[in-house]
């Protein structure tokens, strides 16, 4: 190392912008989040026999079930319901999966990290980040059993679906979000991991994923169109097969609520991060 170069040096007691250094971070580091993206995607699967095909899998096996028991109940669902069942199922267990196993593992993401924040300096943010993305990594594995199947039912793929990233990405921000608030609180309180589980519970019931909005009584429907979820499956089945532009009210909803969350999940994680490390 040459005489001119100055050795990084990590100064705890520096002040972080509370919104700017974290996304900072997120740049400079994404190799690292690279890596441990991968790392998750291999260590999830690395016992099974299957490996990563079970990103596959599980929203296939979870829609089969899903399909077996509400398909001749939803059979003579009106128009909400405009393609086969099947594909409206699927493209509603994607969005769910997604956001369940999203917020989950960025909760959880700082703690399960402890052995390796407690003795490397490492952004803690970047876990949390890196475990969002693993989570769209397998939504987007996901997306070809979709499109295989709506090609073989003759629903077909529209050039929308190329622009299906958008709600993918609003998801990611939503998720990174909320779970950057409960990675917060579990370290203080890992209770709340077990009731993040029943809250994302609830959230999924309350989107139409695999009924229509058509059955919900008109007094209760407020309550499913306030479901942020709600906004992102609309635009993405606007997008991935109905081969239309979504409703303007759930795009801004949609980017609206990502953006917000977003927000107060890096605003939260930089206010408490020094005793979030203190206390692991």
């Amino acid at each position: 190392m040459s005489s001119a170069e100055t050795p990084p040096v990590y100064d705890s007691d520096k002040r972080r912008a509370a919104l700017l250094t974290p996304f900072a971070n997120f740049v400079e580091h994404r190799s690292l989040i690279g890596l441990l993206v991968r790392r998750d995607i291999t260590v999830r699967y690395k016992r099974s026999a299957l490996g990563v095909w079970w990103t596959l899998l599980n929203p296939l096996l979870t829609t089969a079930v899903l399909w077996a028991v509400f398909s001749q109940i939803f059979r003579f669902a009106d128009a909400d319901i405009t393609v086969p069942f099947v594909v409206y199922l699927l493209s509603g267990v994607l969005i769910v999966t997604f956001f369940a196993q999203g917020v989950a593992a960025v909760g959880g993401s700082i703690v399960n990290s402890s052995a390796i924040l407690t003795k490397v300096h490492v952004p803690p943010e970047v876990f949390a980040v890196s475990a969002a993305a693993a989570a769209m990594t397998n939504f987007f594995f996901s997306l070809v059993p979709l499109l295989i199947i709506q090609l073989v039912l003759g629903v077909g793929i529209p050039w929308t679906a190329l622009l299906a990233w958008i709600p993918a990405v609003a998801l990611l921000a939503l998720v990174t979000g909320i779970g950057l608030v409960v990675a917060s609180v579990a370290v203080f309180f890992y209770d709340v991991m077990d009731l993040t589980a029943v809250g994302i519970q609830l959230v999924s019931y309350m989107t139409p994923s695999f009924y229509p909005l058509a059955i919900v009584p008109e007094n209760l429907t407020i309550f499913i169109m306030a479901n942020p979820l709600y906004s992102y499956l609309l635009v993405f089945r606007s997008l991935i097969y109905m081969g239309e532009a979504p409703p303007v009210w759930a795009l801004a909803y949609m980017l609206a609520t990502a953006v917000g969350f977003l927000a107060l999940g890096v605003w939260t994680f930089a206010r408490s991060w020094k005793n979030l490390i203190v206390l692991l």
